[in-house]
């Protein structure tokens, strides 16, 4: 497919050219483009503040993934160096507490990854563990003699009955699965092995890990260490029907030298992300009192070492916040939040105020327009992040008290040579008068007295957000000579709880109005023929895809990527099925059945004669391949003209992972609108 692709990329510049002489390359914006597009992700500042680890992904047009290195910054002179940029997977760079050594995980032997920590002095590198299973949340002792970390313990899991006795040298089928778990898959790593995670130690230099926490739960991270080195802080959700409450996690500490643990929290809701200040006063931690809303924001919580006298810092910001960070002299917390489609990073005291040290953070992911950001703070307060623009994938910058100094230029080079579509915000007034926030990405050249065809891309979650940042999608969709229009309808985050909780118990709903404002307020614009509008959108926006064209016949075209289609069938086969029916519902489908199916673009489907494609991933576990499947089905009997694509191995949340399918997604997405635009 990727050969096929650059050949067919190479035969088209060869067919433009003209005879009188050669042509440069071509400055548009193309699938094979995202083999070189680069981002920086997890940037990890040294406690002094001099250096900056962090992740450098990059597409290997070779073997079609994802690649991962881990680069070092002088953040003086800007210089950066690989430090662990052989083969396979390198992530997770994590400081020792004296900045010298760095521990990170990898799977440059091949095999499992593992964790590995340098020597900075002298470039050495040594493997620490030899697990059958990948570490998580590491983190170091503050002391440096110690390190932290998740790992799954596999369990012999239930039997039922025995296969009889098998003779010497026989090939049988494989066992029975047995499955009793209420979650029993997960996107991204399908059928669930027994077994649970549970904390470990092991000596800093190597030697032999130790298990800490033990049980019939699972025990996370992120995980904190008391300054004196006795305890870590994880989190557990332990309680007797923990497998059907999905949001009822504590904080919990164990003590390392004895492997007791204790108690910290006890409340409904969510606990977790606990860190100790570095005085050893405080714990504080992230959470909130489960009213079992659609959508509920996370608040930072600050309590005395003991458990005691816990109360709420953030509740004002009326935003959700996460990885909360002490300060060195334990007067406040970093933490970063969304607010209106940005995502920042504020500095709260004990006292509750909120000062912002950091703005303009871009996430690593670079197919659609998602908020998000990395970050990491030094003891003097300098904060490192991943920053990006509409027009650039996340590099890494440096934030010193004033605006940010970036300090890499990953694409500098492959973009220079591109002309992108450009990204402006777009006015929108709902129905009810509320303002909605959307941007339009024109086509290069753009040309505003003429009229494009448009494309409405709509965000999934449904309680997520897109921001002004670079989207692969989009710009191959402007290069194509579209038009691209995004919102964050009502639901969205960074707008606050109310706003997002418009659709409780009501998804889909209102924001399709919002939609359709949107749509009209680009039309308005002067610059979109009103004859040519498309629209797609995966996940959530799968959902309101079919939603759309189950209301509606203005639209020529759809995609509906990884869509739910029958709300019923979907919570009871997702990954996680106990949230979805209690927390969007708030009945199960044999108790409200009516309900579930006025929510359901499968009970509009005898509307729809706009010409529909499904796209799904094969191995999707989230909105399992069944509900494309009933749509183009349901489709199919209807005679509405319809096509299954299916993108073999990918999971919901990795559609778009493998390059050349991210690139063929688009392409697929493109043939299908033009397949029915409306020439003119």
């Amino acid at each position: 497919m990727i050969r096929s692709l650059l050949a067919a990329t190479a035969l088209a510049l060869s067919i433009a050219a003209p005879a009188a002489g050669p042509v440069g390359p071509s400055r548009a914006f193309t699938g094979a483009d995202i083999f070189g597009i680069e981002a920086a992700a997890d940037p990890q500042i040294s406690p002094d503040g001099s250096k900056i680890a962090y992740v450098r992904r990059a597409n290997d047009v070779m073997t079609d993934r994802t690649r991962s290195a881990i680069w070092l910054i002088d953040v003086k002179t800007g210089e950066q160096v690989p430090i662990a940029a052989g083969p396979g997977a390198n992530m997770s760079p994590r400081w020792s507490p004296d900045g010298k050594r760095l521990a990170y995980i990898s799977t440059a032997e091949g095999g499992g990854a593992q964790l590995y920590v340098r020597w900075m002095a002298t470039g050495q590198a040594a493997k620490i563990t030899a697990m059958p299973d990948t570490p998580g949340s590491v983190a170091w002792s503050p002391d440096g003699r110690t390190i932290a970390y998740t790992l799954n313990v596999p369990d012999e899991g239930k039997t039922f009955g025995k296969a009889p006795p098998k003779p010497e040298g026989a090939t049988w089928a494989a066992p029975l699965e047995v499955i009793t778990s209420v979650v029993y898959r997960r996107d991204g790593g399908g059928y669930s092995k027994p077994g649970f995670d549970h904390l470990f130690v092991v000596p800093a230099d190597g030697g032999s890990p130790r298990q800490l926490s033990f049980g019939a739960q699972d025990d996370n991270g992120p995980l904190g260490w008391t300054p004196d080195g006795r305890e870590i802080l994880f989190t557990s959700n332990r309680g007797p029907d923990r497998e059907r409450e999905a949001l009822d996690s504590e904080i919990f500490a164990v003590d390392v030298a004895t492997a007791t643990t204790r108690q910290i929290t006890d409340r409904r809701g969510p606990d977790g992300g606990a860190t100790v200040s570095p005085d050893g006063r405080w714990i504080a931690y992230l959470g909130f009192d489960d009213k079992r809303l659609g959508y509920q924001s996370t608040i930072l919580y600050v309590m005395s070492r003991d458990g005691s006298g816990g109360r709420a810092l953030t509740a004002s910001l009326d935003r959700s916040v996460g990885s909360a960070t002490w300060s060195a002299d334990s007067k406040s917390i970093y933490v970063d939040y969304d607010d209106h489609a940005a995502t920042k990073v504020a500095r709260v005291g004990l006292d509750g105020s909120i000062r912002t040290v950091a703005e303009g953070l871009s996430p690593s992911a670079i197919d659609r327009p998602y908020t998000g950001g990395d970050w990491s703070v030094a003891k003097d307060g300098t904060v490192a992040i991943t920053a990006g623009t509409p027009l650039r994938p996340a590099d890494v910058a440096v934030v010193r008290g004033g605006a940010a100094k970036r300090l890499t230029s990953l694409n500098s080079e492959l973009l220079a040579g591109k002309t992108l579509g450009a990204v402006k915000p777009l006015a929108v007034k709902a129905a009810d008068g509320r303002a909605v926030d959307a941007w339009i990405v024109t086509p290069p050249a753009f040309d505003p007295a003429r009229k494009y065809p448009l494309i409405l891309e709509i965000h999934g979650g449904p309680f997520s957000a897109y921001g002004p940042v670079f989207s692969t999608d989009n710009q191959l969709y402007a290069a194509a000579g579209y038009v691209v229009l995004y919102v964050n309808p009502r639901g969205s985050t960074s707008y606050g709880a109310e706003f997002a909780n418009l659709i409780h118990h009501a998804y889909p709903g209102d924001d399709y109005g919002d939609l359709m404002a949107a749509v009209d307020a680009a039309i308005a614009g002067g610059s979109v023929d009103p004859d040519n509008l498309f629209v797609t959108g995966g996940s959530g926006g799968g959902v309101l895809t079919t939603w759309i064209v189950g209301k509606t016949d203005r639209f020529k075209g759809a995609v509906a990527q990884k869509p739910v289609i029958d709300w019923a069938s979907f919570v009871l086969t997702a990954d996680s099925t106990p949230y979805f029916a209690r927390y969007w519902f708030g009945k199960f489908p044999w108790e409200d059945p009516q309900g579930y199916w006025a929510r359901s673009p499968l009970s509009l489907v005898g509307n729809v004669k706009t010409p529909t494609m499904v796209v799904v991933g094969s191995e999707d576990y989230r909105t399992p391949v069944s509900e494309s499947e009933q749509y183009y089905t349901a489709l199919q009997l209807r005679g509405v003209p319809t096509a299954l694509v299916k993108v073999p191995g990918a999971s919901h949340g990795g559609l778009a992972a493998r390059p050349s399918q991210s690139a063929a997604k688009a392409s697929a997405i493109l043939a299908w609108f033009e397949k029915y635009r409306v020439a003119k």
